[in-house]
């Protein structure tokens, strides 16, 4: 009997005696794998790309590159992936997109050179976006809803310890070299377990059916939303290696002018990429606003804290993971307490304050490096890193269940793959544009100059991030748990 069958019954929900209600644990154990890999393999690669460089050679811009190839094809597909997901089913879905990340685990591992890595980075992504969603997806419908709330409990801490464990575990690996792998280790760490991930995922996940009526997705809208983000990104990363001549701001236009096409081409089509109602609800645009905002930011600055370390301060990489552990604990904490008391009793008013306590951190690493420069080390940065990182954790936890409180039922799947795909564009833009500003003030600046300059940009993204966060609903969706 599969999930569907069940809820023909007319329980509408999984029932004991369902094979998959009884495989419920295991589903989300499998969904967990996924998603730890997908941070896991994230936070490394940020720590491993000093190593990148100096072994593959490259610019400046192919750090940066190493990270948004990632993020950019992760966000194209995450719009995208869900509903195609209806239509040729969401298993098949997530094991394809869980074989994929495993084999391109495989082939950043081998990489050769750059240009290979990047290309499998961009491979990483977007079998990553074909994965996460549907997983979301099938814990929903091996939960019946009395027992959702409590399934979505593991997620906070899982990723809150693997955001911990990461920068430690790539310093590790990176620093003890196993077998000569160096920095390829800590992509070929994704393969076993992605196939034990895939073994579980087929003996476990759900068999639901799927009507191939219900939905459609339009080739041409993802096509021109595909086009405008590449022509964006591009010139944002390239551009102050090249000295910004003038095919930068060319592409910049084109890319405003194909989404301006995009924007037309949904309110013309039957089955537009984006729902267009989303757009009636003040919350949701502030929303956008908020994320856009909140995590330009905080990819940026964990970015540029990174490279000052590595960079600016000679550390290792496993010396770099030490250091980046007071941010990791303290988004752990912060996702916790704000996850499992504030959010649900202060509501958009957490949000306000997570916004303000980043700020505050951002400021605090602002004066602790203008006080000792180079001279600052992991014991001085410690307190400001650890103040940044609760604030993000106090963020990240309430975030998207405040944001789709007033959507619709019809509304909040689309609602959630937007926002979810905003937020690594928001990523992508914060490694691009403010890397882009990091290195350019080296020259002129030393990296501890470069990284006050981030942490002073990071303050007014903070800022905006807060104005926005008055707009949205004053509490979380009931029986959230995207």
């Amino acid at each position: 009997m599969t999930a569907s069958d069940s809820r023909s019954k007319g329980a509408g929900v999984p029932v004991a005696d369902d094979p998959a209600y009884r495989r419920r644990w295991l589903v989300l154990t499998v969904v967990l794998v996924a998603d730890v890999m997908d941070l896991v393999d994230s936070t490394i690669a940020n720590l491993a790309g000093p190593s990148i460089r100096a072994d593959l050679g490259g610019g400046q811009s192919s750090l940066q590159w190493v990270l948004a190839a990632y993020t950019l094809a992760f966000s194209i597909g995450l719009i995208t992936s869900g509903r195609i997901g209806d239509i040729v089913g969401r298993r098949r879905m997530f094991l394809a997109g869980m074989a994929g990340f495993t084999l391109a685990s495989v082939a950043c591992g081998l990489a050769p050179g750059i240009t290979f890595l990047v290309l499998a980075r961009v491979a990483q992504g977007l079998c990553g976006a074909v994965m996460i969603p549907q997983g979301f997806a099938m814990v929903k419908v091996s939960f019946p809803p009395s027992e959702i709330q409590k399934a979505f409990i593991p997620f906070g801490p899982a990723l809150g310890l693997s955001s911990v464990i990461a920068p430690v575990l790539g310093g590790v690996l990176i620093t003890a070299d196993v077998g000569g792998t160096g920095w390829r280790s800590v992509f070929l760490i994704n393969v076993p377990v992605g196939v034990l991930g895939l073994l579980l995922g087929r003996h476990c996940l759900p068999q639901a059916r799927e009507t191939v009526s219900a939905v459609r997705v339009d080739p041409v809208g993802i096509l021109l939303l595909t086009v405008a983000s590449a022509l964006a990104i591009y010139p944002l990363v390239q551009g102050r290696e090249a000295g910004w001549p003038a095919w930068t701001f060319g592409m910049l236009a084109a890319a405003a002018l194909v989404f301006v096409l995009f924007v037309v081409r949904e309110r013309a089509s039957s089955h537009p990429v984006v729902e267009s109602s989303l757009f009636g609800h003040r919350g949701f645009r502030g929303g956008l606003l908020v994320i856009a905002a909140f995590f330009t930011a905080v990819s940026g600055v964990m970015l540029t804290v990174n490279l000052f370390f590595q960079l600016g301060l000679g550390y290792r990489p496993f010396d770099a993971g030490i250091a980046m552990i007071p941010m990791a604990v303290g988004i752990s904490v912060g996702a916790g307490v704000s996850g499992g008391y504030l959010g649900p009793r202060f509501g958009r008013r957490v949000l306000l304050l997570g916004t303000a306590v980043s700020a505050a951190g951002s400021l605090w690493l602002w004066a602790t490096i203008d006080a000792d420069g180079l001279r600052a080390g992991t014991a001085a940065l410690a307190p400001s890193l650890a103040c940044l990182g609760t604030g993000m954790g106090l963020v990240f936890a309430p975030l998207f269940d405040i944001i789709i409180a007033d959507l619709g039922e019809h509304e909040v799947g689309t609602g959630s793959g937007v926002l979810n795909a905003v937020q690594q564009y928001a990523a992508t833009v914060g490694v691009a544009v403010l890397g882009t500003v990091f290195f350019g003030a080296v020259p002129a600046h030393g990296f501890d100059g470069a990284t006050k300059t981030v942490a002073l940009l990071s303050i007014g993204a903070f800022a905006a991030a807060a104005l926005g966060v008055t707009t949205l609903p004053r509490h979380a969706r009931a029986g959230g748990g995207h």
